[in-house]
């Protein structure tokens, strides 16, 4: 099986190519924004007829307090497609994470909005990713 302690490792360091965005390849308890965080969602046994593995990852990208009128643009910028501060492509930038998967993809954004750490609102969003080993 793929090991996931580097895989997770390997995403975040993808995603550190994106400007101006720290990343956790672990779930801290008091980030600090803007940061990505890297999180081990499913695994799925048995693909590809055989022993292939298929690890479904999450990245929390968290920007800043939600009351700041400039975090909606930073949030804009991290969700597209493209540019150097677009996480998606961040995350595809190595997609075989330097030989320790087939391939990987990421396939949506969700949970876009406000959360809640330590009493103080942050805009953020969910990546999804799918890794193919």
């Amino acid at each position: 099986m793929a090991d996931i302690t580097t895989i997770r490792t390997k995403l975040a360091e993808n995603i550190g190519t994106v400007t101006g965005l720290r990343t956790s390849a672990e779930l801290i308890d008091n980030p600090t924004p803007p940061i990505a965080l890297v999180a081990l969602d499913s695994v799925q046994y048995h693909n590809d007829f055989g022993n292939g593995v298929l690890l479904n990852f999450s990245v929390q990208v968290i920007v800043g307090r939600a009351a700041e009128r400039t975090m909606q643009r930073k949030l804009d910028a991290y969700i597209s497609n493209t540019g150097s501060q677009s996480v998606k492509a961040g995350i595809e930038s190595n997609r075989n994470l330097d030989g320790n998967c087939d391939d990987l993809v990421c396939s949506a954004v969700t949970n876009v909005g406000s959360i809640s750490i330590n009493d103080q609102l942050y805009l953020a969003a969910e990546f999804t990713i799918t890794v193919y080993a």
